[in-house]
């Protein structure tokens, strides 16, 4: 079955994206999960999709859109929260919702945009494609080269970013190109995951990694290898099953995260210290 399915283009592509995706959100949502940026991804996710509108409405590509949106919501919410006039959480609301709505208006004003629409919502990893890759291949390869340079720096501002500053680190430097990362990893997985879809991968590997490692390099390592399980598996179960595959990836990534967790309280019991 698998032989068969590998002659046919769509899903080598969709089996590509999928590796070059964990590779990316896996050290991208390492940084995201321990400096607590979840919500503030979401966010940047969700406003995104004022991007793709406004794309589908003046003519130019959605994706370069919705790129141009990620950018300036990431960036708004860090300008805003460090000025302290405006709380995170209030901030990351006002340009979600702004974002979406913009979004909404411009999709239901571009004639016949509204019918594409839910593939930016909710991806499709079988409709991915070669230029696709390009992206995220070019994002993972610069992803992978800011930890390798900048690892330490990483761990320090993503642990203590107090601490980093006293001990003269870019704090300011590394959190605006880690924003604009994250911003440009959640565009590079729309079609895939989609904007409602897409922060799972930035999150639930970690969540699942974060079980078992004890740094932050084994965790981003760990988190690259279960999304690779999640992607694969999810992409096998929504063609054989004929569902969607994004829901089915971030399903079935939420399993592996209660198993592992299952058998880490198992093994646990089974292997704990004993009493002194």
């Amino acid at each position: 079955m698998t032989d068969t399915l590998l002659q046919y283009a769509f899903f080598q592509h969709a089996l590509i994206g999928s590796l070059l995706a964990s590779v990316l959100c896996g050290l991208v949502g390492t940084y995201v999960v321990t400096r607590r940026l979840v919500f503030v991804s979401g966010g940047v996710a969700h406003a995104s999709l004022g991007g793709v509108g406004l794309g589908a409405y003046f003519g130019f590509p959605p994706l370069l859109g919705a790129a141009a949106f990620a950018l300036f919501s990431g960036f708004s919410v860090q300008w805003l929260s460090r000025r302290r006039e405006v709380r995170e959480d209030s901030a990351i609301a006002m340009l979600w919702t702004f974002g979406m709505s913009i979004g909404i208006l411009c999709a239901y004003l571009a004639p016949g945009f509204i019918t594409d629409l839910p593939s930016f919502l909710f991806g499709n990893i079988l409709s991915v494609t070669r230029a696709d890759l390009y992206l995220l291949g070019i994002l993972a390869a610069i992803a992978a080269t800011i930890y390798i340079l900048l690892l330490r720096t990483i761990v320090a501002v993503a642990y203590d970013r107090d601490f980093a500053r006293t001990q003269g680190l870019p704090v300011h430097a590394v959190e605006a190109l880690l924003t604009a990362l994250t911003a440009l990893s959640v565009v590079g997985c729309l079609h895939m995951m989609g904007i409602v879809l897409v922060i799972s991968l930035l999150s639930v590997p970690q969540m699942t990694a974060g079980l078992f490692a004890r740094t932050f390099g084994s965790m981003a390592l760990l988190s690259i290898a279960f999304a690779v399980a999640g992607c694969l598996g999810g992409l096998l179960l929504s063609y054989w099953y004929n569902v969607p595959s994004g829901a089915t990836i971030v399903l079935l990534s939420i399993l592996i995260y209660f198993g592992s967790k299952a058998i880490k309280s198992l093994l646990s019991g089974l292997y704990g210290k004993s009493p002194a």
